[in-house]
């Protein structure tokens, strides 16, 4: 059997390894457009911020270790068209331009995602950046070493990592967002309150600007300056835009595959797309929200490795299924930990669910330990059903592990009265006797029979 993978990140190396393990005289080409393969993309901004300086550390297998495994790595190819009647990919080689028409007997579009630049596509200048591939981050790393300030166009997970890395350098930092908060996913309570933070947390290094856009850079070569719509100027020296991404789902339209209401490659629970023999897999693909039941797309590497690996299992003549997506996320900023699950509340509203919600904040450990810190926790539910369909959790504390705990409720149709009843750990170093979930419940139980 021949498979043929097109992408090379998170999903693409992942069915091949996996291929491997389960056709071991199979052959298997990965091609990419990329100059590596197979490394952490999320792991960028803290390559800049400086965790580490050897930013190979990233790269999770190496062209040679997957050559050892008889996996063909083609870095620098670009697939251009896929001819489903022939079985074959047109293939240019981006160093010499040459054309190869490469057959398949399977074949598996990992082509992932790529940023957008919607009102920046003509920008040039050399100090403009999005943060997207290995290159980008070394030289995004390279050029602040250079700067005393730094502007950050978008408010979502990159630019708040990012602006982490460059405050932990010393660096100014403005972040501009069109929105009238940062981090729109979350409820806005819960981002202002996470705006505030990072404000008091960067020792006046960082300013945000909310509900306002870029009108104009000032520089031709180089940017030198910023002038928004609402007529703020300042100077800067390394502008980044972070606004959002897209699926990169050419390759699969130009072959007649179904694209999703989403706007990502349509893929059943098999990964399987429209085509026969052509699966599709990572951030190019839509999910299920299991909470909606709606077709989504929520790009996280952690959903990448998964569906990879069913795509591999399914491919390779095995039968496993995907059950879709919660949307559970964390990041950081500084010291606090910034985490969901499910729906937020607007999201849930405007979906048409009825929801009745609560806002906990309780120390994330036994009150009298040393570095007690605060959690704050929203808990969501569903009037009609009283399941729980959303969580949001921030603190300097480990709030993320009450979002896994939720979220494993959540696979289950967890009601706000069995969430009471979930047996959670406790000793004084890692949390309070009464955990902040069980607080939350409680409350939102007690509301629940008021209605």
């Amino acid at each position: 059997m021949k498979i043929v993978i097109i992408g090379g990140v998170a999903a693409g190396p992942k069915v091949a390894a996996k291929s491997r393990r389960l056709l071991p005289d199979a052959q298997i080409d990965i091609y990419t457009s990329d100059t590596h393969v197979s490394y952490s993309a999320c792991g960028l901004p803290y390559y800049i911020e400086g965790d580490f300086e050897d930013y190979q550390k990233l790269i999770v297998r190496t062209v040679e270790d997957f050559e050892k495994s008889d996996i063909n790595i083609h870095l620098m190819h670009e697939a251009l068209y896929i001819d489903i009647t022939s079985k074959t990919v047109l293939i240019r080689d981006l160093r010499t331009n040459k054309l190869t028409n490469v057959l398949y007997d399977k074949l598996v579009l990992a082509t992932g995602s790529f940023p957008l630049k919607t009102g920046f596509e003509d920008c040039k200048q050399k100090n403009f950046f999005t943060l997207k591939t290995l290159e980008d981050g070394i030289a995004i790393k390279n050029k602040m070493k250079e700067c005393s300030h730094i502007t950050l166009i978008g408010g979502g997970y990159i630019n708040i990592e990012l602006a982490e890395a460059f405050i932990k350098n010393e660096k100014k930092v403005t972040i501009i967002e069109r929105t009238n908060n940062i981090l729109t996913n979350f409820d806005d309570e819960i981002s202002t309150f996470i705006k505030d933070y990072m404000l008091e947390a960067s020792n006046g290094l960082l300013k945000i600007i909310t509900d306002d856009s870029v009108k104009e850079f000032i520089g031709t070569d180089n940017i030198v300056g910023v002038l928004t719509e609402k007529g703020y100027g300042f100077e800067t020296e390394l502008v980044i835009l972070s606004i959002g991404a897209k699926p990169t789902i050419k390759l699969a339209t130009d072959a007649g595959i179904t694209i999703g209401e989403s706007g990502a490659i349509k893929v059943n629970e098999r990964m399987e797309t429209n085509i026969k023999d052509i699966y599709a897999c990572g951030d190019c693909t839509e999910k299920k929200h299991n909470i909606s039941g709606l077709p989504t797309w929520i790009p996280l590497g952690s959903t990448a490795n998964k569906e990879g690996r069913i795509a591999a299992i399914n491919l390779c003549g095995g039968n496993i299924t995907f059950d879709g997506i919660f949307g559970a996320a964390v990041t950081r900023y500084m010291d606090l930990n910034i985490s969901k699950t499910g729906l937020s509340e607007k999201q849930a509203k405007n979906l048409g669910f009825e929801t009745i919600a609560v806002t906990v904040t309780k120390k994330d450990k036994a009150g009298y330990m040393p570095e007690v810190k605060n959690i704050t926790l929203k808990l969501i539910a569903d009037k009609k059903t009283n399941k729980i369909i959303g969580a949001q959790a921030i603190g300097c504390g480990e709030a993320n592990k009450k979002i896994d705990s939720i979220t494993i409720g959540m696979k289950n149709n967890i009601t706000v009265r069995e969430l009471l009843d979930v047996d959670l750990t406790y000793s004084p170093p890692f949390a309070s006797s009464v955990d902040i979930i069980h607080t939350a419940a409680r409350i939102l139980q007690s509301k629940i029979n008021k209605q």
